[in-house]
């Protein structure tokens, strides 16, 4: 039995989830289902295609993915299933899986259009559950939908480079538990322009010439512990899925504040490299 997984919007104090499930469960005793994460700000796009590429990977080849973020059916909001990479995604076409579909190219891509629909508030149970459930048992995509060829990518994931490629124009795409604030600057474009050149990051009013390998590569433990950096000072890496990050070390957001706060980045916010 395929693995399930559910991404939503739905956080966990109303029935959604658990109806999810317990329908689930109906269609196919056996099935086995996997949180992501129901913790996505509301129809926040951006967050949940970060949160959807960085996860999907570690789950076994035709494993399900059911994304339930802003899947209310609209003449320009399609419901599809997308095969991709060994996965099966279903979702709606609000260009929630431009970070995975714009570096590997949909082996197969259907406008869902089930039999009997019954159309409602609550899509990701109508509808999407029926389809999960229907590839779980063996089906294809051929019976539960029509080819599609409009699949959205959203611009919003791509820096710009300008300055005649001396400068790359980013953007804050995800801000983690941390506080911490993740740019849409991955580590291949970044190199690829740097061309090992020094560089300075523009982040509001901050600037960094240095990228680090982890977190507590700031800190010069030769120095006495008064002298070196530490909790409280900021830094950029390549984070797990090779994204520049901005962290302030050791910081808690729910009290001495964080990247993003003491920052004041938000999503969609500018961060700027200009190489020397």
């Amino acid at each position: 039995m395929a693995i399930i997984t559910l991404t939503t919007d739905f956080g966990h104090k109303d029935h959604f989830v658990g109806a999810i499930k317990g329908t689930i469960y109906n269609e196919l005793e056996d099935a086995k289902i996997v949180d992501i994460s129901h913790a996505i700000s509301p129809f926040n796009i951006q967050e949940c295609a970060y949160i959807l590429k960085n996860s999907y990977k570690a789950f076994p080849k035709g494993t399900i993915h059911i994304v339930g973020v802003d899947a209310e059916c609209t003449a320009e909001n399609q419901h599809l299933a997308v095969y991709v990479d060994g996965h099966y995604f279903i979702l709606a076409n609000n260009g929630v899986s431009s970070l995975i579909t714009s570096e590997i190219k949909p082996d197969k891509v259907v406008e869902l259009k089930i039999p009997n629909p019954q159309p409602g508030a609550f899509p990701v149970l109508e509808v999407f559950v029926k389809v999960a459930c229907h590839i779980a048992r063996g089906g294809t995509l051929e019976v539960v939908g029509k080819k599609f060829d409009d699949l959205r990518e959203l611009k919003e994931f791509a820096p710009r480079i300008t300055n005649e490629g001396n400068s790359i124009a980013g953007s804050v795409i995800y801000i983690d538990n941390y506080g911490n604030v993740v740019t849409n600057i991955q580590k291949s474009l970044f190199e690829a322009y740097r061309k090992g050149r020094e560089f300075e990051l523009l982040a509001r009013n901050k600037k960094i010439t240095k990228m680090v390998n982890n977190y507590s590569e700031i800190i010069d433990f030769d120095l006495e512990k008064q002298q070196r950096k530490g909790p409280g000072d900021l830094l950029a890496l390549f984070n797990s899925a090779n994204y520049i990050e901005l962290a302030i070390y050791k910081s808690d957001p729910n009290t001495v504040g964080s990247a993003s706060s003491l920052l004041g980045l938000d999503y969609r916010d500018t961060v700027i490299i200009n190489f020397k």
